[in-house]
Order: structure tokens, then C-alpha cells, then sequence
């Protein structure tokens, strides 16, 4: 029978270091700006109206 590495699962962590492994990924995705968050969303709702062939009612334009 071969055991290859890459289907052996991790090591499962306890404790106080999983604990501050767990605090350190958590500070690294609730430090993103919120000018980059505004502008990942801007970004997304721009390329979501393009799409023409999108579910649910469609917005309306003003033309003038």
C-alpha cells in the first residue's frame, strides 16, 4: 500500500497555538482597508449590471 503525502491530512493543533494561529489569520483578514473594500465592491456591482443575461429585475437607466 503506498501513503503519499499529499493525501495524509495535517497535524491537528490544540491549544494555545492554535489559538494564536487562529487570532493571527483572523487579524490579517479583518486589517483590509475599507477604501479597498469599497473598491472591490464598486468594481463587482460594475461587472454584475454589465452582465445582460443576470437573474432578478433589472435596474433602470436614466437617460437624459
Amino acid at each position: 500500500m503506498k501513503t503519499e503525502t499529499a493525501t495524509q491530512l495535517p497535524e491537528c493543533i490544540e491549544g494555545m497555538e492554535a489559538l494564536q494561529r487562529f487570532d493571527k489569520g483572523i487579524r490579517q483578514i479583518l486589517s483590509v482597508p475599507h477604501s479597498t473594500l469599497v473598491r472591490r465592491e464598486r468594481a463587482y456591482k460594475k461587472k454584475s449590471l454589465a452582465n445582460p443575461n443576470r437573474r432578478g429585475p433589472k435596474p433602470q437607466t436614466t437617460s437624459a
